[in-house]
């Protein structure tokens, strides 16, 4: 069926237009490359099975790079779906080709076109990747998309996900060399336009489950293998013999190419050291004008190793990255901010410009070593404050700035009971209990306080090197969570830093957008959304919670990732929880922030109101949509 929708030809050519150079359609392809593989998923047959699909859609959509200038394909900027960018219309239009040329039947006397075969890269060898399952409407849709012919799943995909009139999706296939477009658009209209649900997990190729694979057949497999790979081991101790050999490098891998710079890069006497005052007179107050600190900043070997382990870690080596970023070695020579002994370790901190790179080994010369990774661009005073220097027994150390002139203690819980001082020696803080070590119930949540001049500020361990800068009040402009007030803010919804953890979190703000009177007269709730921001910019999670008089920790009413809701674009949320009152009644409460004009609750429960609160009397599990008003006219919807 799918060999008779997708035309044995190839697309219309385009006439003279826009080019897109390679750097502009990189760019867009980066940019929006999860809802480019999330189209590629949708349009994949069914037929290769979910782990199949997952990797294909990855690799087609990472083969959609043109190789140089390219002609932009003719289609309205209005229906590119992003802004008119030509460069996404190029790469879209690939990913969108390959994927039905994936669908077609291979030929005798034809040779297949690579999106045929099996992808060689990405591969993920012993598991089996597939996205999470949803709910029963997802999987029924599923089912629905897989009935359909590739041209007319496109159709589907470019409606429902990409939001274009049946003109423009028209135009789409067309370029992507679909013979009967006006035929793939009306089997397309066979399912039901649930064109939401195609948002949900069950068709996120980037948010993925892990099983095994066969393990039977890797055994056997494994078996054949071990003769070769002994071979290959007597080769490679053979290699490591002459000339300079692996030891000087530590951990690190055989060196694959020799020229100036990656030398450069890997030579300790070319570190750059800053002068422990130049942060006095910088015009700059990041991680630039920290000096270099350490009892062992002149172990030349040490040095050397953890610049080679940079640049090729070895498999002895665990390597770890905050999402969104690279993990390749430097360009040149980076700076040195620590070399030290930190608890039973040798640890090595440099900068590169734009990366933080830990490197520790064990003290005692056994193998092995640990490079982490922390995307740190942008970095101000604020958050340059503390690096983390190394975790043990559920503690933690830290590395603070220059500029920082005293370091505590403080329990999040417990706003009242004041700061523990940690001692500084060179920098370096006394272990203090870490909330990303910590298994089992949330009793506490210490954080780093720290002193620079006149400002006090909280950062809090993720799990990752770089701490997270809490702070509290209206998007925008937020202030420290030092302050008595903030603190209080912060106590019932604490615990909830744990589900930001090891997501490349640059600050978590929380801002208490509104109080609701109960309607039992048993006093007022409170309205708090917490946005945790990331380094790489997108990424962004909001929760929305809900905290009544008396409790100990706020509920999550709502979440949401990769909205504008509650940051400094869009200061705006509405959320809503259904509350049961002592007496046994059942309440939709709905609020939103202070500059909401009206809410109005459809579905399971009905209701309006012409303030910034709702109070509805409802039953339990009955779900409501809520929709609200803001004083200027612009529609609010509620967070999910």
């Amino acid at each position: 069926m799918q060999s008779q929708d997708v035309a044995q030809r190839p697309a219309p050519s385009s006439p003279a237009g826009p080019v897109v150079d390679v750097e502009q359609a990189e760019a867009a392809l980066v940019e929006h490359y999860p809802r480019l593989v999330r189209l590629a998923y949708l349009v994949l047959p069914p037929g290769l099975g979910r782990s199949r699909r997952v990797v294909t859609a990855h690799a087609l959509t990472q083969r959609a790079l043109p190789r140089n200038r390219t002609p932009a394909p003719v289609i309205p900027a209005q229906s590119t779906g992003r802004d008119g960018d030509p460069g996404y219309a190029l790469v879209r239009l690939q990913v969108l080709r390959t994927a039905l040329e994936a669908g077609l039947p291979l030929r005798r006397k034809a040779w297949p076109k690579r999106s045929q075969l099996p992808p060689l890269l990405p591969q993920v060898w012993g598991l089996k990747l597939f996205p999470r399952s949803g709910g029963a409407d997802e999987l029924a849709l599923d089912q629905r998309l897989s009935t359909l012919s590739g041209p007319a799943r496109a159709a589907y995909a470019l409606r429902g996900l990409e939001r274009l009139a049946d003109d423009g999706a028209r135009k789409v296939l067309t370029a992507a060399g679909v013979a009967d477009p006006d035929g793939a658009l009306l089997e397309a209209d066979g399912v039901p336009a649930q064109y939401g649900l195609l948002d949900s997990p069950e068709f996120d190729p980037c948010s993925l489950q892990a099983r095994p694979t066969d393990l039977m057949r890797r055994r056997q497999h494994l078996k054949a293998a071990l003769a070769a790979g002994a071979a290959l081991l007597v080769c490679g101790a053979l290699l490591g013999l002459p000339g300079e050999g692996w030891g000087p490098d530590g951990a690190a891998a055989p060196p694959y190419a020799r020229n100036p710079a990656a030398q450069a890069a890997l030579d300790p006497a070319k570190l750059t050291r800053v002068d422990p005052a130049a942060w006095q007179s910088s015009a700059r107050t990041d991680f630039s004008v920290w000096p270099a600190r350490g009892d062992l900043t002149g172990d030349s070997a040490l040095l050397r190793r953890a610049l080679a382990v940079w640049a090729r870690p070895g498999e002895r080596v665990q390597v770890s990255a905050t999402p969104g970023t690279l993990s390749g070695g430097p360009a040149g020579p980076p700076q040195l901010l620590y070399a030290g002994t930190v608890d039973a370790a040798h640890v090595v901190i440099l900068y590169d410009g734009l990366r933080l790179a830990r490197y520790a080994e064990p003290k005692d010369g056994t193998q092995g070593a640990a490079l982490d990774f922390a995307r740190v661009d942008g970095a101000g005073r604020a958050e340059a404050g503390a690096v983390v220097l190394g975790r043990t027994d559920g503690n933690v150390r830290y590395l603070t700035a220059p500029w920082v002139s005293k370091a505590g203690e403080r329990d999040l819980l417990k706003p009242g009971s004041g700061a523990m001082d940690l001692a500084l020696t060179d920098g370096v803080t006394a272990p203090l209990a870490s909330p990303a070590l910590r298994s089992g119930p949330c009793t506490s949540w210490n954080v780093l306080q720290l002193a620079d001049g006149k400002r006090t500020r909280l950062l809090s361990d993720l799990g990752e090197l770089v701490p997270a800068r809490l702070t509290s009040g209206r998007p925008g402009s937020p202030g420290e969570a030092s302050g008595a007030a903030a603190l209080r803010t912060w106590q019932p919804y604490a615990c909830s830093l744990g589900t930001v953890r090891s997501a490349g979190v640059r600050s978590v703000n929380a801002w208490a957008f509104n109080e609701q009177p109960l309607p039992d007269a048993s006093g007022s709730a409170a309205w708090v959304c917490t946005r945790a921001e990331t380094w790489r910019g997108g990424g962004a999670r909001v929760l929305a919670q809900f905290h009544t008089p008396g409790g100990r920790y706020g509920a999550v009413a709502a979440k949401a990732e990769n909205v504008p809701a509650c940051g400094a674009r869009d200061p705006h949320v509405l959320a809503g929880v259904l509350w049961k009152s002592e007496a046994g009644t059942w309440y939709l409460l709905a609020a939103g922030s202070r500059r909401t004009a009206s809410i109005r609750a459809t579905g399971g429960i009905n209701g309006s109101a012409r303030s910034s609160l709702l109070t509805v009397p409802g039953e339990q599990g009955a779900r409501a949509e809520l929709k609200g008003t803001l004083r200027d006219g612009r529609s609010l919807g509620g967070l999910r």
